[in-house]
């Protein structure tokens, strides 16, 4: 039987156009655009970091020579972007049969099949990013397994910012809490601009948030249906929106949550190019030097036409290029 899958229609080029328009079904942290793509053609990035040395120009007569301006030192960082690289297998029972039928023909019915196993396989590649980006906010990259891919604050040295909101004593200052969360913020955006700070955090985080004394008050005086409706998503106190974030993982151990209970991670909104997901080309012949896509998608025949092996992979990295920025909320 001739290979159906042999035509221009499963070339690496359409398969990797085909995964790259399915929908999206995971993913809060990309519903939010905090981490947009940044193509790249090579399979590292270089962050340089410039500390800028901020000086009074003390005054002098008119016609003076000018001060010696001092530069900063600067700093530079490669990082390597991990690849993701998934595989499947189409075997010749699962479209032997396939036949023109009506309207639609052969060529549909085996695109059809393909598309299907595309998209199970988009839905691995999309938690995989979910957590990778939920990572980044928290400043700490991690593998599948757990281990570290990137350990931001490492990587920069410098020391992530705790904040214990104490949700747990009643005379708690919790809006002085907020108050320390951003201005740690507006203190390390280093010239960056944002439009306000944004909290993900575990559901018992919220749940403590928002029935503590000093912050339920504060509400059931200002706005009864603030007592009433389901703020999870869009709770605002202290000038921060706090958001329960719910997102998890079947592991080897049971579900991962993505933020341990009783945890909350702040960061800028709005901010122009402090987060972002370079993505680096696939390692194939046709893409080599080519802008990065964020997913690919190739087939090729199995020894002896035994079926068709599909192989799906990303190459992506989150990255947040002030990790200053990130501040670490505790409950208790």
């Amino acid at each position: 039987m001739q290979d159906p899958f042999s035509t221009d229609a499963f070339s690496v080029y359409q398969l990797t156009s085909a995964i790259n328009v399915l929908p999206n079904r995971y993913g809060r942290v990309r519903e939010m655009n905090i981490f947009p793509v940044l193509p790249r053609r090579s399979r590292t990035i270089v962050l340089e970091e410039k500390h800028g040395v901020l000086t009074l120009i003390p005054s002098a007569p008119v016609g003076s020579p000018g001060h010696q301006n001092i530069s900063g030192k600067r700093k530079v960082r490669t990082f390597v972007i991990p690849h993701f690289p998934l595989d499947d297998v189409i075997l010749p029972d699962e479209y032997q049969d396939i036949r023109a039928f009506g309207s639609e023909s052969q060529l549909r019915e085996l695109a059809d099949l393909v598309n299907e196993r595309l998209q199970s396989m988009k839905d691995k590649h999309d938690i995989t990013l979910e957590n990778l980006r939920m990572g980044a906010i928290k400043g700490q990259i991690p593998d599948a397994d757990g281990s570290l891919i990137y350990d931001l604050f490492t990587e920069f040295g410098i020391t992530q910012k705790t904040v214990n909101f104490a949700l747990d004593t009643d005379s708690t200052d919790v809006r002085g809490k907020c108050f320390e969360v951003k201005r740690h913020v507006e203190d390390n955006l280093q010239g960056e601009i944002m439009n306000g700070v944004h909290c993900l955090c575990s559901g018992s985080f919220l749940d403590k948030l928002i029935n503590h004394p000093n912050v339920y008050e504060t509400f059931l005086y200002q706005s009864s249906s603030q007592t009433r409706d389901d703020v999870r998503k869009n709770f605002q106190f202290g000038g921060i929106t706090f958001e329960e974030y719910r997102g998890s993982v079947e592991g080897t151990e049971g579900l991962q949550n993505f933020i341990a209970d009783g945890e909350a991670h702040f960061f800028p909104r709005g901010t122009s190019n402090t987060f972002y997901t370079a993505v680096a080309p696939a390692d194939f012949n046709e893409t080599a030097n080519t802008r990065g896509r964020l997913y690919y998608a190739k087939q090729t025949p199995r020894k002896f036409d035994r079926g068709v092996d599909l192989h799906t992979q990303s190459n992506p990295l989150p990255m947040c290029a002030r990790p200053g920025v990130l501040v670490k909320g505790k409950a208790t």
